[in-house]
């Protein structure tokens, strides 16, 4: 990064005057640190989670058109389906049973409805074998009861306040009947954010733990191991003080964001013990050591936290709201690392003669001789490295191209989770937990001629083939009802004359003898007035991307073909579209969107570390010479991620970005210490030794840390998390091997001799 010009008669350089400043007024600055985190930690409680299905989409995202309007119109979409084995349920004893578990959901605070079997206009008298119960049952099969007639479901749809309360006490009553589960969307995400925010808590804690004991192994001392530990700890509370006084809430990738800055602490703090270190072996006094150790690393750690900043940044250009959220989260707390370096850690590098100076690890000296082999070696051999990298990052290239979505959202859990086991009695005894919505827009009055379409489109939607079988195990509306209590067809009231006074009578029975359903199926807009129709589909969550992907696309074709819009030609509803939505069609698109999002972030990061590069070291080729070997580790895990295919979640999708910003401080501190030796008159290769030793040994031990500190994220009950962890610890260590070997044989390529 940039070196300060040269000191004009009696003016210090810019960095030796922060520097002296710093240790100077050490201790107002770490009185100043104390009240900071005090203040933070009191703010941070006031911190919320943000568990909104549309938090997760920018506002301005076309697929939560459909959804807002469901919301409107239908009121609140979120529906979990509790169900549980009755062999007796459609005896006397079972309805009884069913009707009383159905009331009590039904006056849980935060259920708005509960429907079932015992909700139907006959009641108990659904059991007797006449026609209209064997109508009624075969409508509300798939749907609240299942094909074997022994799996009971009750219907339970949310308000729009304290979700979470409402489905814990769900589970509260299902827990009491035989085999009692409780499964949708809303429960899953419930649960995900409930081991989130474990997560924040406990994986933050033992991040710092794992990653503090090796910095114990590596330098042997209580005060160095403090000094990093006191920065992270300060960055993290100031960082959560600050998002919690600016009003931003946590989102489902949140939990990350402790690792991330004990990552970027870490990172900054061991580049500078390792220079102290170096300073105080050359003589000088502790506060001497540490203010030219400051000095010394002050561009390159500006440097590194600015690049941090534009990585962590770029993620503000997705258009998925965790995703935006946590670059704005982690590029405050990049910043407030360096805030809180400069406050505490001249302090506590000087303060008292305990344990004064970080010894040097067991093996070191070894370490230290590998790595003066290591550059002799590989700039004896630069073509054949650059070679080897050359046919890893083409052969990873292809991988990436095969890279897929996991859109399984129960693929987030581990499999032995209660969520997964729920999903898995339900989308085997009731057909599918995921549900979809289809809104038609209409003219006016509920006719026969609309039922009639309503009734093409669904029979065209109960034949739309999905994976393994029929696509939707469930497909109900309100021309379903009707035909269940008109002695007479649709089709034949749609070519009557009196067809429109007959459906709109039977319409109005309805509303009074099965309100619940009805008001479910037919809903007026607040905002303007319009009618809309919905057809209510279930398809099983769990099945693969592409089959989702084109049962919602074949599911909007289907619609908008029956009910063409003003911009199709044929007016409709006044131009309103037919919308295909549902907590199955949002959370499949989420990751797709957070792929797509990821080469564009990536893109913009890679442009923006490449642009801070080439102007704090003014040159363009050294800034391209830093980007490749931290570009290399991403190509190769997201390309074996392909070649072996694993699916790509929320956590894998932020990779990419968030990997540049991190790795690139490495090869920051290596450039830096490669031109002071070079500026000091030493040639190439004696630079790039002197580089490995210093920089270098820096970039092993805060690796080291980090990779062991990351592996504590594996540990997650969230799928995302873990990934996220795992993918995180090897391209940390694929950015040092990468800086370790690549970096100097590109150096050693451009660099000019001195």
């Amino acid at each position: 990064m940039p070196h300060d010009p040269p000191a004009a008669s009696g003016v210090r350089p810019f960095r030796d005057r922060v520097a002296a400043w710093l240790v100077r007024h050490r201790g107002w600055l770490a009185a100043v640190g104390v009240v900071l985190a005090i203040a933070s930690i009191e703010r941070s409680r006031h911190l919320e989670f943000s568990r909104s299905i549309e938090s997760m989409f920018d506002r301005t995202d076309a697929s939560l058109g459909p959804y807002r309007v469901l919301k409107r119109v239908f009121g609140s979409s979120e529906v979990v389906l509790a169900a549980y084995e009755d062999p007796n349920l459609l005896s006397d004893a079972g309805l009884a049973r069913l009707e009383e578990v159905t009331n009590r959901l039904a006056r849980l605070s935060g259920v708005k409805s509960a429907t079932s079997l015992a909700s139907t206009p006959l009641g108990r008298r659904i059991a007797d074998d006449t026609a209209a119960s064997r109508t009624l049952l075969s409508l509300m099969e798939g749907y609240v009861v299942g094909k074997d007639r022994r799996t009971a479901g009750v219907v339970c749809v949310l308000g729009d306040t304290a979700r979470a309360d409402a489905i814990d006490a769900i589970r509260g009553v299902v827990r009491e009947l035989p085999r009692g589960t409780v499964a949708g969307e809303p429960a899953m995400l419930r649960d995900g954010f409930a081991m989130l925010e474990r997560d924040g808590r406990v994986l933050g804690i033992a991040s710092a733990l794992l990653s503090g004991g090796v910095i114990l192994a590596c330098f042997r001392s209580l005060r160095w191991l403090v000094v990093p530990m006191a920065v992270v700890l300060l960055a993290l509370w100031s960082t959560r003080g600050i998002l919690a006084v600016a009003g931003l809430k946590l989102t489902m990738v949140s939990a990350m964001l402790s690792a991330m800055i004990t990552v970027v602490g870490i990172a900054t703090v061991v580049h500078l013990i390792v220079e102290f270190r170096r300073q105080r072996d050359s003589g000088l006094s502790p506060a001497a050591a540490i203010e030219r150790a400051i000095s010394v690393l002050f561009w390159p750690t500006v440097g590194a936290i600015v690049t941090d900043c534009i990585g962590f940044g770029s993620l503000l250009a997705s258009r998925v709201g965790p995703v935006h959220d946590f670059g704005l989260m982690t590029a405050i707390g990049a910043v407030m690392v360096l805030v809180a370096a400069g406050l505490v850690m001249p302090f506590l590098a000087v303060t008292g003669r305990f344990d004064a100076d970080p010894r040097r690890a067991w093996g070191e000296g070894s370490l230290e001789r590998a790595l003066d082999r290591l550059v002799g070696g590989i700039v004896a051999r630069r073509r054949t490295v650059l070679a080897a990298a050359g046919a890893i990052v083409a052969i990873a290239a292809a991988g990436m191209l095969r890279l897929e979505v996991e859109t399984d959202f129960t693929k987030n859990f581990r499999a032995d989770s209660p969520i997964v086991e729920a999903y898995e009695m339900v989308e085997t005894r009731l057909g599918g937990a995921g549900v979809l919505d289809v809104l038609l827009p209409i003219g006016g009055a509920v006719d026969a001629a609309t039922l009639a379409k309503v009734a093409s489109l669904e029979d065209s939607l109960r034949n739309l083939p999905g994976g393994d079988g029929p696509a939707f195990s469930k497909v109900m509306s309100v021309a379903d009802v009707f035909t269940a209590v008109s002695p007479v067809p649709i089709e034949s009231l749609a070519r009557s004359a009196l067809g429109g006074i007959t459906a709109a009578a039977a319409i109005a029975a309805m509303e009074s003898g099965m309100p619940q359903v009805t008001s479910s199926l037919v809903g007026s807009d607040p905002e303007d007035g319009s009618r809309w129709l919905r057809i209510m589909l279930r398809a099983k969550e769990r099945q693969p991307t592409e089959a989702k992907r084109r049962i919602i696309d074949e599911t909007r074709r289907l619609a908008a073909a029956a009910f063409p819009s003003a911009a199709g030609g044929r007016a409709a509803a006044g131009g309103r579209e037919p919308g295909v939505t549902g907590f199955f069609v949002l959370l499949s698109q989420l990751v797709e969107r957070m792929l797509a999002d990821q080469w564009l972030t990536f893109a913009i990061a890679s442009a923006g570390i490449f642009l801070a590069l080439a102007i704090g070291f003014r040159s363009v080729v050294v800034a391209g010479v830093a980007l490749v070997p931290n570009i290399v580790p991403i190509f190769v895990v997201l390309g074996v991620l392909g070649w072996i295919g694993t699916p790509v979640n929320m956590g894998t999708a932020m990779i990419a970005a968030v990997s540049m910003g991190l790795s690139i401080d490495s090869s920051i501190h290596y450039i830096a210490a490669f031109r002071r030796r070079q500026l000091g008159g030493d040639a190439v290769q004696e630079a790039l030794a002197g580089a490995h030793q210093t920089a270098g040994r820096a970039m092993i031990f805060s690796t080291l840390a980090l990779v062991v500190g990351f592996l504590a994220l594996v540990t997650s009950g969230f799928i995302p998390t873990v990934s996220f962890g795992a993918l995180s610890a090897v391209t940390l260590a694929g950015g040092l091997l990468g800086n370790l070997v690549v970096l100097p044989v590109l150096l050693a390529i451009v660099a000019r001799p001195s």
